[in-house]
């Protein structure tokens, strides 16, 4: 059963559990076939989380509240999600704001940082802000909040990687850590409702386990988002 964070007449946030895929598959393990089954009635996607990262996800319960969702979305009005990440290394400055032109290559799946705009390629924009750095097996780490701005296949990932700070365990964008799946957790989820105008927030922190434990992320996500 689906952890509900909240829920009213045209959308449901649950905590979507890590390596839980995102959209309807054939096999019925996922999220929008679970939950559509848990409330009795069909759900509809919104976006959409890897399976490897879990945390706070919106679904519609209507395909005109998914439609208006994902109209939000694409428009970034009032629509905001941030992240937890876990990072090699530490950026340059606490806090800062990544720029990047990012390709899909769908064959491989996998995305690239070009440097030129041409046919496929899409501007990525996300924000960060480091929370805490640490040693671990004699190199730094840094637990970091991210804000999309935009939202694109592999984001957050790729624009730490492509800097030479690839989340832990994440094999495909070069990590060597391989103790985990990639540290990356919805963190939080916020929109202004469509409807009523009122907005509407969630969040969800990441499992006691590794890489997670080795921070205090309830007290400083907390204390630094207060303070943002």
């Amino acid at each position: 059963m689906l952890k509900i964070l909240y829920e009213d007449k045209a959308a449901v946030i649950i905590e979507k559990p890590a390596e839980m895929l995102s959209e309807p598959s054939a096999g019925g393990d996922d999220v929008i076939t679970v939950l559509s089954a848990q409330l009795g009635a069909r759900c509809f996607p919104v976006h959409r989380l890897d399976r490897g990262t879990g945390g706070a996800m919106l679904i519609a319960k209507t395909s005109a509240a998914a439609a208006e969702f994902s109209r939000l979305i694409q428009e970034r009005s009032g629509f905001e999600k941030k992240y937890l990440a876990v990072i090699s290394g530490v950026p340059e400055e606490a806090e800062g704001r990544f720029e990047d032109l990012l390709f899909k290559d769908s064959q491989k799946n996998k995305v690239f940082i070009v440097k030129r705009e041409r046919r496929g390629v899409k501007k990525a924009v996300l924000e960060y802000r480091v929370l805490k750095t640490l040693e671990h097996g004699g190199k730094p780490c840094s637990l970091v909040l991210v804000k999309l701005v935009t939202g694109r296949t592999h984001q957050i990932r790729v624009q730490f990687a492509g800097r030479k700070m690839p989340l832990l365990g994440d094999g495909k964008y070069g990590s060597r850590d391989n103790k985990c799946e990639t540290a990356l957790w919805s963190f939080m989820l916020s929109y202004k409702d469509p409807q009523s105008g009122k907005t509407v927030f969630a969040s969800s922190l990441p499992p006691k386990e590794y890489p997670w434990n080795m921070f205090d992320t309830e007290n400083l996500v907390w204390q630094e988002d207060a303070d943002a």
